[in-house]
């Protein structure tokens, strides 16, 4: 399955692309052809938020991560 990530888009486009109703379709054309046709979807369950990390989580992650790739670099 190939996949789109909508950041990677036009804001307009990606607009487009989120505002689709549930069954509503989207036809993509390219030089007056159609080239695909998109169906929306039900939405994406809501995911419940994560407890955001404290700042001392943050900097020990990042410590972390710095300190494989120095060892991996050397």
């Amino acid at each position: 399955m190939k996949s789109i990530d909508l950041d990677d888009l036009p804001p307009r486009l990606a607009a487009l692309l989120t505002s689709v109703q549930e069954g509503e379709e989207v036809l993509l054309v390219q030089n007056g052809a159609v080239a695909g046709r998109l169906t929306g979807g039900a939405p994406a369950p809501a995911v419940e938020a994560a407890e955001p990390p404290t700042s001392e989580e943050q900097a020990k992650e990042i410590f972390e991560q710095f300190r494989a790739a120095m060892e991996d670099e050397f």
